[in-house]
């Protein structure tokens, strides 16, 4: 058995940590450019989660209707927000990628943005990933995992394999 950490030693994880909350406008546009770029084998967006009904007090049940809760399109994929983004972490194969991702976060980013380099996505299954998926698992949804999401609809493939 390969084991998945092989395979991702010589990639570079990267997180773009905007100064400010996106838009759902803001991310959208983003993430289309981002999904231009060839050499990057995953992209995790993070954010403060958007509840889809009033959890409790007296309006308990109730769908909340919040102006960041919306569907964005990126390529012909539509995918409904569960989060503000806050945060996007990619995982690249090389440098001449990292400084493409970069230019474009610098001029689609005007507010600013802290740009690091580091180790951001997990290279090996987690507990939640075995408990949701199983021993088997696609390496590529490593540590993508919601533990508090419901099982198979928290992850949302772009470019799925054929």
């Amino acid at each position: 058995m390969v084991d998945s950490a092989s395979n991702t030693e010589n990639l570079i994880q990267i997180e773009i940590f905007p100064r400010r909350l996106l838009s759902p406008e803001t991310a959208q546009e983003l993430l289309v450019e981002l999904s231009k770029i060839e050499g990057i084998t995953r992209a995790f967006v993070q954010g403060p989660r958007l509840p889809v009904t009033v959890p409790y007090g007296p309006a308990t049940g109730q769908v909340v209707n919040h102006k960041f809760s919306d569907t964005i399109r990126i390529g012909e994929t539509d995918i409904s927000l569960a989060v503000i983004v806050g945060r996007i972490r990619l995982e690249v194969l090389n440098s001449e990628i990292r400084d493409n991702i970069r230019e474009v976060c610098e001029r689609l980013l005007p507010m600013g943005l802290e740009f690091r380099e580091g180790l951001f996505l997990p290279t090996r299954q987690t507990v939640s990933d075995y408990a949701k998926r199983g021993p088997g698992a696609d390496p590529t949804v490593l540590g993508l995992t919601d533990p508090k999401g419901k099982v198979g609809n928290r992850i949302c493939t772009l470019n799925p394999a054929e």
